[in-house]
């Protein structure tokens, strides 16, 4: 029982992995929402159960909002095509987040860059 235990949670990372490579791939060739456009899906985290997966994305469309309201639109047609393709007993809910980390990325170093151009102008 203890192998079991220890196995779990490789699987998840696994089904976690699947379901974002299998969802780039459908959001690209069957997401026909203008609003969804430009769009990097960053990572999925799925819950123990497999009832719910958070998929986090980035966007350069500059409408966030836009973009998360049409992945979530589309998160119940999004279901039924991994439905064919996971090979699970419960495919989860699909519950969209924006990943903001790549734009704090940038922001900080815009202010790196900032910084260092100061210092430059001082010395």
């Amino acid at each position: 029982m203890s192998r079991h235990k220890r196995a779990t949670p490789n699987r998840s990372l696994k089904v976690a992995d699947q379901i974002q490579r299998d969802l780039a791939a459908l959001i690209a060739r069957e997401v026909r929402d203008p609003r969804v456009s430009l769009v990097t899906l960053t990572g999925v985290e799925v819950t123990p159960d497999y009832a719910h997966a958070k998929v986090f994305f980035t966007t350069l469309n500059p409408d966030v909002a836009g973009t998360s309201a049409g992945l979530q639109a589309a998160a119940g047609h999004l279901r039924h095509f991994l439905f064919k393709r996971l090979h699970i007993h419960t495919v989860p809910e699909l519950h969209f987040v924006h990943d903001q980390s790549v734009g704090h990325g940038i922001e900080m170093a815009r202010l790196i860059d900032q910084a260092n151009a100061h210092r430059a102008v001082e010395d």
